[in-house]
């Protein structure tokens, strides 16, 4: 009788316990890779910080605008001058804070300088009491814009959120202006691209991803989180067997550009995952394994991308070292090969705004500057 009490007793504590257990197990915080809690460099003082520039006008306005592609057939791959001037001048704000807090984030990780962070919480304190980028009249241009857009400057936010030493400890109340407006644009950032049609589903929805990867993380929102992985999980699985995404060889002359232009967003969408134990790396029997290979097989030769897409490749964009920032991430979730590895040496330091700044400090910190020191 006594053991059966016992057992009645001990039971619902046990239950509760489990409960408890799975509860905070749950509530775990988010947090990005470890690269992203490195403390400030060096703390230099005197008067040789570059200044800050007025902020730039805060977007309010209609986020409608012409498409560099403008006039193009469906492929979506020729360039039209005058319109991508237009769009041009017009986003001109969005494009400078977001180069700009990556740089001012770049620069104050190196050397500290308490103006440099002043200037960039600043702008995003501006921006998010103006309520920017939030236009619910938006075109396709409109709403890659604003999901670029919070990709860039959340992810550079994140540097300063998890950094060791704690550069916002004091400036508490700007953080939760920014914070608050990081999240209020990644709801509308899904609202803008969830449940697409697959056929539309491409590298936009990727990077919109990420964005919301990056905002999950800035404030711990675990069901932005979530709608991040699943888009991932979209994107992985329409890699074929072979690594190529369908909707990316549409583009035609430019399909081998856009195959690596939708890896930078799955690369760090994998390691943000990875860090909060979701595996990624699996999904379609390794497909953004398969993916960057087929990239890297591409750039080493295109004949299987043209004869895929029908087209000579333009490789004009694959000229540029930090198009391939992605292997940063990438070669943190996978053993990268000797040559592979050899190439990302050759490149580094990955420095892209669109994914927060210098990833080769975030990702491979024990690289000293210098190429082949």
């Amino acid at each position: 009788m006594q053991t059966r009490t016992l057992k009645r007793l001990i039971a619902p504590s046990l239950l509760t316990l489990a409960m408890f257990a799975g509860a905070t197990q749950a509530a775990a915080p988010l947090r990005p890779p470890q690269g992203y809690f490195a403390p400030i460099e060096k703390v230099k003082t005197g008067d040789k910080s570059e200044g800050c520039d007025a902020t730039p006008t805060p977007y309010t306005g209609s986020l409608q605008f012409r498409s560099k592609y403008e006039g193009s057939d469906k492929a979506r791959s020729t360039l039209n001058e005058a319109s991508e001037k237009a769009f041009r001048d017009t986003t001109a704000d969005i494009t400078k804070i977001e180069r700009a807090t990556s740089k001012h984030v770049m620069q104050y990780m190196r050397d500290g300088r308490p103006e440099q962070l002043e200037c960039t919480l600043n702008w995003l304190t501006a921006w998010a009491k103006a309520d920017a980028l939030m236009s619910k009249d938006f075109n396709h241009t409109g709403k890659s814009m604003r999901k670029w857009a919070l990709g860039s400057l959340a992810s550079s936010y994140v540097r300063l959120k998890f950094s060791d030493s704690q550069p916002l400890a004091n400036h508490q109340q700007e953080s939760q202006l920014i914070e608050a407006w990081f999240s209020k644009m990644a709801d509308q950032v899904v609202s803008d691209w969830d449940n697409l049609p697959l056929e539309k589903t491409n590298n936009h929805s990727y990077w919109s991803a990420w964005s919301v990867m990056a905002t999950s993380i800035a404030t711990n929102r675990r069901d932005l989180f979530d709608w991040s992985v699943k888009e991932f999980k979209v994107g992985a699985n329409q890699i074929d067997a072979e690594g190529f995404l369908p909707n990316e060889l549409k583009r035609q002359q430019r399909a081998l550009a856009y195959h690596n232009y939708a890896l930078p967003p799955l690369a760090m969408i994998a390691s943000f995952a990875q860090v909060n134990g979701v595996d990624l790396r699996q999904e379609n029997n390794g497909a953004l394994k398969r993916l960057a290979d087929r990239v890297l097989a591409g750039v080493e030769d295109q004949d299987e991308f043209e004869e895929k897409s029908g087209k000579e490749q333009d490789m004009t964009d694959l000229e540029v070292d930090s198009k391939f920032a992605w292997l940063e991430p990438f070669c943190t979730l996978y053993t990268c090969s000797p040559d592979v590895l050899e190439k990302k040496h050759e490149m580094q330091p990955f420095k892209t705004f669109r994914l927060g700044g210098d990833l080769t400090k975030v990702f491979d910190p024990a690289y000293e500057k210098g190429k082949g020191s």
